[in-house]
């Protein structure tokens, strides 16, 4: 029976060794509350990390086993891995990038190469695991090459793979020595999540820049296969918070805060110690707060809690030196005998007490410089059961998408978080009530149960499509069938590609002219009176002309502008005009003076760029970049911007094969009809087919096509088949 694999850096259990035994205690984390109900159902499994460095032996075995119990199983790392592959890489490296902080990020080899080594033993350990018709749901930074190991052993397999930070932009991820191999890594994934679109754009516009794929619509265009990418805003167990605020425990813990810390306002702040959470920036911005509003003096109180994160690494020990040292200045600037401005907790602490800061604290400052989706805001908004209190939430992060009602700021500016402060603590219960509800309602509906079903539904349905997508070699039994089915039949329609199809792509397109096997081939086949051919190319009619006009064949030209019947003239397929064509050459020949080797095609309706003599690497450089301005410029001329072999092409809109392909089946009937083509502006055409059309995908595997050939070669070899 099939089953779904979870892969994540860590298990959702915590491992902790105390006086010699091993300790299991289960995470509170919502991540470990959302796939809860997939993990522990039926064969489902959860691999990863116990957290703990563990000897080799009878401590694993028996570690192994207890897990096993839970529908869990380890993946054992060693010293110099948890250093190298876990501090180092994932959190050195990668952590730094992804949040914006470059400055910090350390390029060490030994870091990546521990980095690999880790991917593949994860690798190992799933695949050991994995089978025909199970489902894969990979998680986080840690494991960014994991899709695509684990790709190369089930190519058929559903993966899913989800980036719970914030995915840098271009100018940032391109710091990294080894992003291209990152970005193919994740692409070994199906569906690729975030949290928000913002990284969504960002990471596709990597893959486009870096990796070489293009994309439209949230899709890449691999070659054996289709990559989508989405946003999926992770939510909260929003009960569990609302209950948690509603327990007798919670209650009495707030009775006794609130005992020991009189009648005042309360700002709350609660955040792992990290350099991306903008902690020193909030006690600046409370300091100047109480500067500027000193009647605010007395009255309010900063709570914050920092947990203790990474406090052996340098970055961090300053950190939390700065913060002390800025909790200690606050205090004995503005603290008296009776009252303490900043309650400083550096600790863990458990939800009973959270839950009890949540409910009586007046304002949640919620200020990280860069979170992916950031929780704690959310478990605020849950856990205000009288609707009262105002929720100040970076803009940086993922939840502002979602959180609108709060109020948002620029963490960087400190002037507006002051005035965020005052505004919050002198707003009126109604609005406040009025802005918490929306909130809450929102966090109802998009809970973390929410999140896991639309990534899985999601997930189901792009496996469906690209098995749709997939085609069967022709082979000979086809072949028989298929000459069986055309002898049969009064009359068969031929649609045929040129470039890449009848014959192999050349640097220089003029010289890709029809050899004399292919013309003495499309002779043989149109001297049968049973079969009509149609040669549907990108080419211009001249050229179309020139090369094959006197035999006896078919035209669409210029993917579908210009259209030629046996013993016609040529004529449009419907009226266009090229006047666009001045603007979008001017563009062109920037590219050209930019890219030594390119140059520009120009046809009657359409202008192509082509970069086959351009240096590797460059030419797909500045095709992701010519793309993604044709496509800003042409967004409101009805345009259509093509990627194709080597080239770039912009057209009409209006037209395309599978238009023009359809034409000819509505006046030309016939009983059975041959489909050709070798690129994506082949697909229209596939489409444009009946289901019982024989559908041919040259080169790749993953189209609209049923069947694909590899090689015009063998293109050729079929046809002839059939004369």
């Amino acid at each position: 029976m099939p089953k779904t694999i979870i892969v994540s850096n860590r298990l959702p259990i915590k491992v902790t060794n105390e006086n010699g035994h091993l300790r299991f205690k289960a995470s509170e984390g919502g991540l470990a509350t959302g796939l809860g109900s997939i993990y522990k159902s039926g064969n489902n499994l959860w691999i990863g990390w116990p957290g703990l460095l563990i000897n080799q032996g009878i401590e694993r075995i028996n570690v192994t086993e207890k897990l096993k119990q839970e529908n869990m199983h380890p993946v054992f790392l060693t010293k110099d891995e948890i250093k190298n592959y876990y501090e180092g890489f994932s959190n050195e490296t990668l952590w730094p990038i992804f949040h914006y902080f470059s400055q910090y990020s350390v390029y060490n080899e030994t870091f990546w190469e521990y980095y690999v080594q880790v991917n593949q033993k994860f690798c190992d350990e799933v695949v050991s695991f994995v089978e025909s018709g199970d489902t894969l749901w990979i998680h986080d930074y840690q494991l960014l090459l994991l899709p695509e190991m684990i790709r190369h052993k089930f190519p058929e397999l559903s993966i899913g793979f989800f980036l719970h930070i914030p995915f840098p932009s271009y100018e940032m991820f391109r710091l990294l020595p080894w992003r291209r191999e990152l970005l193919n890594g994740m692409l070994g994934s199906d569906l690729v999540g975030f949290h928000t679109y913002d990284d969504m754009r960002h990471f596709l516009s990597s893959v486009s820049r870096l990796a070489g794929f293009g994309y439209s619509t949230g899709q890449v265009n691999k070659p054996d296969r289709k990559v989508i990418v989405d946003a999926f805003p992770m939510g909260i167990d929003y009960n569990k918070y609302a209950e948690a605020a509603a327990a007798p425990e919670t209650i009495e813990r707030e009775i006794r805060y609130r005992t020991s810390l009189g009648d005042q306002q309360l700002v709350l702040s609660i955040d792992r110690l990290d350099y991306s959470k903008g902690i020193p920036q909030r006690l600046k911005a409370f300091e100047r707060f109480l500067y500027k509003y000193p009647e605010f003096k007395e009255k309010v109180s900063l709570v914050m809690l920092v947990v203790p994160s990474r406090d052996k690494v340098t970055k961090y020990q300053e950190l939390k030196e700065e913060v002390d040292l800025l909790v200690g200045r606050i205090n004995g600037q503005f603290g008296r005998i009776n009252w303490t401005p900043i309650h400083y907790f550096y600790r863990s602490l458990p939800l009973e007490a959270l839950s009890g800061f949540y409910r009586m604290a007046h304002v949640a400052l919620v200020t990280p410089m860069r979170d992916g989706m950031n929780l704690v805001c959310k478990e605020f908004i849950a856990s205000k059961l009288n609707k009262k209190g105002v929720l100040i939430l970076s803009e940086m992060c993922g939840a502002s998408k979602e959180l609108s009602e709060a109020i948002l700021i620029n963490p960087n500016d400190i002037n507006a978080m002051v005035e965020a402060l005052h505004t919050a603590l002198t707003m009126p219960e109604k609005e406040q009530i009025a802005h918490i509800d929306v909130m809450q309602k929102s966090l109802q509906r998009y809970n973390i149960h929410h999140w896991v079903n639309m990534f899985m539904e999601r997930l189901e349905e792009v496996k469906a499509t690209q098995q749709g997508l997939s085609t069967k070699y022709l082979d000979k039994n086809t072949i028989d069938s298929t000459r069986k089915a055309i002898k049969e039949a009064n009359k068969t329609l031929f649609f045929l590609d040129y470039d890449g199809t009848l014959v192999k792509f050349s640097d220089i397109p003029q010289k890709a002219t029809p050899d004399k096997n292919l013309v003495d081939l499309l002779a043989d086949l149109s001297k049968n009176e049973n079969y009509q051919i149609v040669i549907i190319s990108g080419r211009d009619k001249d050229t179309l002309e020139k090369w094959l006009g006197h035999l006896n064949l078919d035209f669409i030209g210029e993917h579908g502008v210009w259209l030629k019947e046996r013993g016609s003239n040529w004529r449009t397929i419907t009226k266009l005009s090229g006047d666009w064509k001045k603007e979008i050459r001017s563009v062109l020949e920037l590219y050209v003076d930019r890219t030594p080797g390119s140059f520009i095609e120009e046809k009657d309706y359409s202008l192509v760029w082509h970069h086959r003599r351009v240096e590797t690497g460059l030419g797909e450089l500045r095709t992701r970049e010519l793309s993604s301005h044709l496509k800003y410029l042409s967004s409101n001329m009805n345009l259509q911007v093509m990627e194709g072999d080597m080239v770039v092409e912009i057209k009409s809109a209006q037209v395309n094969k599978g238009r023009a392909a359809q034409q000819w089946i509505a006046d030309f009937p016939s009983d059975y009809i041959v489909a050709i083509g070798d690129d994506w502006t082949d697909e229209d055409t596939f489409r444009a087919m009946p289901n019982e059309a024989l559908t041919i995908k040259v080169g790749s595997t993953s189209s609209a096509a049923k069947y694909n050939l590899n090689s015009p070669d063998e293109v050729r070899a079929f046809l002839k088949q059939l004369c």
